[in-house]
Parts: structure tokens; C-alpha cells; sequence
């Protein structure tokens, strides 16, 4: 791209994680990252791993606005497990803190001022407390000058990415021409087959394999019962065998990371049962292939920081209309 035609956007990243979100606007070419914060020293090592920035460890409460450089855009898939059904329904009243670090954005964009303001949360978000929650963050960002859009958007039909994964993605802007500009992208048919993200055929490491005798009780012998179809994704679900039903799939979970659990799991060419290693959960979410992770780093880890993560290429396509939008208006 040539740089004198085209105007490149600073991003500041909030709840970085392992840079999903930072990485699918600068696929676009139009974006850069030039601040990130993440408290989680496991995700900030896979971050450093993959973008020139060093990372701002601290808890976000510690962050002063003045600590920051100035941004066009704040990205943040702030935490969602206060509003994810799997969680414990609270929001706001979530008493481990977490509803409450929504309101750390606040106050750093309200000094900022960013152009946009870009946040990825779990599709229940709507609909908890009565839509209270989901109420309370639009009215701060429009309380702010921000002019909204949101959606609900799923990866298998907007990131052309075989995973049944629906989140719901805001889009604020402080130009209401822009933000009149702004359409969240239509849907792409899915070309994307399981074999473009899962290696069916190539030799994974001893660990990946499901084998007689090897996990306590019948496991084994539930999931070669099961697994009929080798064409489909299963997940062993703490005492049952759970087929996806849709072809593609099944959502990633932060949970993969407990024990194992939830991990996707195939039947591979030669008929052996494996789970998928944490690079293919990655590249499930959109990641590219080269997208590193460390090496030293158990597969718990890796497996949680995958489930933690956002499609990348839905991202993508979002970003790439905010870019529009912004040189439009």
C-alpha cells in the first residue's frame, strides 16, 4: 500500500489478549496497533510473540488515561464472562469485578476521545438482565458523542471460517457521517471446508490421541461408539459424546483450557480419535497459519487463550467498512 495515499489509524487495544482483534484490522492494511493492555502475562507472551509492541501488563485500573498515546480507534473485547450464559448472569454486579472493568473503558475514552471505539463481547450481551446491561454501555457511549451500531454477527457466515461462533461486535463513532457510512458487512457463503483449518491426515503428537486405557473410565470406548462420522466434529462433554450437527465446528471455549474438555475432537483419515491441537483451534478462530505461540507454554494455556479469542477474518471484513466509513465521511 502506499502510505502518502493512505491514512493509517492508531489503535489502542484493551484486553488485548493474544491480539485477535488488533491483528484483523491490520490485515487490512489501514490499521496499526501503538498501545495494548493486558493483565494476563500468558496471553501478553503469545502477543509479544507476534507484534513489535511491548505490551502494558498492568490491571487496566492502574492505567491512567495521560499513560496512554493518543488513538484514532479503542479496540477492546473487554471480558465476558459476567455476561456469558456459561457465567454467572451478574453484568455490572459481578462480584469478582469483572462487570465493572466495562466502566476502566469508560474512563479512559472519555478523556481519549478516540474516532471509534470497536468492542466484541458474547451475543448474550443483549439480552442479560432484561437488557439492562447491554442498555447501560450503549447509553455511556452515546452519553460520550458516539453514534452506535451493533450485530450479531456469526463467523461460519460473515468470516467465511467453519466455526458455529455468533458474538455480537459495536461499533461506536464520534462523526455521525461515518457512522452513517458504516454497514456491518453482509454474509459470505462458506467455502471454508473443515480440512482448510484441521489436519486430517499429517501425524500430531502422542498426547492428542484418544487410546484404550489411557483416560479413566470408558471415554474410549463412548467416542469410538459415537464418532461415526468422520466427517464431523465431536466434543467430549465431561460424560457424553456431542457431535456437531451443523458441519462445521463447534464454538471455542475459554473452558477448553480445564482439563481438557470441550476440546473439539475428530476422527482422522486413518481412523485413530484425536483432539485438535491448540495451532488448528487457532486457525479455527481465523488466525493465519504463521501466528506464533510459544513454545514453553502448556496446551492448557494455549487451548484457553484460542477459546478466549475472536475470529479474526470477521474482524477483518468489519474493519475494512470502519475504514470505508472513516474515509467517506
Amino acid at each position: 500500500m502506499n502510505n502518502d495515499q493512505n491514512k493509517i489509524y492508531s489503535m489502542a487495544s484493551f484486553f488485548a489478549g493474544v491480539g485477535g482483534i488488533d491483528l484483523g484490522f491490520e490485515e487490512t492494511g489501514h490499521f496499526k496497533t501503538v498501545y495494548a493492555n493486558e493483565f494476563d502475562p500468558y496471553p501478553v507472551k503469545t502477543y509479544e510473540l507476534n507484534f513489535p509492541i511491548k505490551v502494558d501488563a498492568r490491571d487496566v485500573h492502574d492505567v491512567d488515561a495521560d499513560d496512554i498515546p493518543q488513538n484514532d480507534i479503542m479496540i477492546a473485547g473487554f471480558p465476558c464472562q459476567a455476561f456469558s450464559i456459561a457465567g454467572y448472569r451478574q453484568g455490572f454486579e459481578d462480584t469478582k469485578g469483572r462487570g465493572t472493568l466495562y466502566f476502566e473503558l469508560v474512563r479512559i475514552f472519555t478523556k481519549k476521545k478516540p474516532a471509534v471505539i470497536f468492542l466484541e463481547n458474547v451475543k448474550n450481551l443483549v439480552s442479560h438482565d432484561h437488557g439492562n446491561t447491554f442498555r447501560v454501555i450503549i447509553e455511556t457511549l452515546e452519553q460520550n458523542g458516539y453514534h452506535v451500531k451493533y450485530a450479531v454477527l456469526n463467523a461460519m457466515n460473515y468470516g467465511n471460517t467453519p466455526q458455529n461462533r455468533e458474538r455480537i461486535y459495536i461499533a461506536a463513532f464520534r462523526s455521525e457521517s461515518a457512522y452513517k457510512n458504516f454497514e456491518f458487512p453482509m454474509p459470505v457463503q462458506l467455502s471454508q471446508g473443515l480440512n482448510s483449518v484441521i489436519d486430517f491426515d499429517g501425524k500430531k503428537e502422542e498426547k492428542y490421541y484418544y487410546t484404550k486405557g489411557k483416560y479413566k473410565g470408558d471415554i474410549y470406548e463412548q467416542l469410538q461408539a459415537a464418532m461415526d462420522d468422520p466427517q464431523a466434529v465431536y466434543q467430549w462433554r465431561r460424560k457424553y459424546v456431542r457431535k456437531n450437527q451443523s458441519g462445521v465446528v463447534p464454538t471455542l471455549t475459554a473452558n477448553m483450557g480445564e482439563g481438557g474438555h470441550n476440546v473439539p475432537i475428530i476422527r482422522t483419515t486413518d481412523g485413530q480419535i484425536r483432539k485438535l491441537t491448540p495451532h488448528e483451534c487457532f486457525c479455527v478462530q481465523g488466525f493465519p497459519d504463521d501466528f506464533k505461540l510459544p513454545e514453553d507454554m502448556a496446551d492448557g494455556r494455549l487451548y484457553k487463550q484460542a477459546g478466549n479469542s475472536v475470529c479474526v477474518s470477521v474482524i477483518e471484513r468489519i474493519a475494512e467498512n470502519i475504514y470505508e466509513a472513516l474515509e467517506t465521511a
